[in-house]
């Protein structure tokens, strides 16, 4: 019989017995504690993070084999600053600054290696997120202000909302004004 496979995405260090991951191996007659164990050993260090793992089961002898994937470069960056999330205006606000240490560690825990080609990924993923390299902590003034433009970004998205949808509102009244209005010039082209 063939290997079967089970995918599943866990918290980095806290897989359980519970859905999805309990139910997908039951059937499967595998040790369930003894894969979750594991799961947690290997995802350990990735603790707050949420993983990709495949559970790779030979069901003649009910033997599993794991392959943890690596997490997003983004959750890794927030992971090392520890902070939730990156700026809602990046380029104009940053949230946090990376050493270049730093980038050298997140990049060995994302690629296995620190070489050139990788630091500059994880470089510029941390710029997509409002995240410096090598510019010094984030001052208190730096922070209100990348809320308040948080906060800005909010209500103009609202607003664009509101005219997007009062925009389809009265195109839909138009329509249905036009129509019934042409269909009051056919009856009279007809009645004449």
């Amino acid at each position: 019989m063939a290997e079967q496979t089970v995918d599943v995405v866990v918290e980095g260090g806290k897989a359980s017995a519970a859905p999805p991951l309990g139910p997908a191996l039951g059937p499967l007659g595998v040790n369930i504690q003894e894969v979750i164990d594991s799961i947690n050993d290997k995802t350990r260090d990735l603790g707050g993070i949420k993983v990709p793992v495949k559970v790779i089961i030979d069901p003649a002898t009910k033997k599993f084999r794991l392959e943890v994937g690596k997490p997003p470069a983004s959750a890794l960056i927030l992971k090392e600053l520890g902070i939730q999330h990156g700026s809602a205006t990046a380029g104009k606000d940053r949230v946090g600054d990376l050493t270049e240490d730093q980038v050298k560690k997140i990049a060995r825990a994302k690629f296995g290696s620190d070489e050139a080609t990788y630091t500059s990924q994880i470089k510029g993923t941390a710029r997509s997120m409002g995240v410096t390299i090598g510019e010094g902590q984030v001052s208190e003034e730096e922070k209100r202000l990348a809320e308040e433009h948080k906060h800005e970004a909010e209500e103009s998205a609202a607003e664009e909302e509101k005219k997007e949808a009062g925009a389809e509102g009265e195109s839909a009244e138009d329509v249905a004004v036009e129509s019934a209005e042409s269909g009051k010039e056919k009856s009279a082209e007809g009645a004449e």
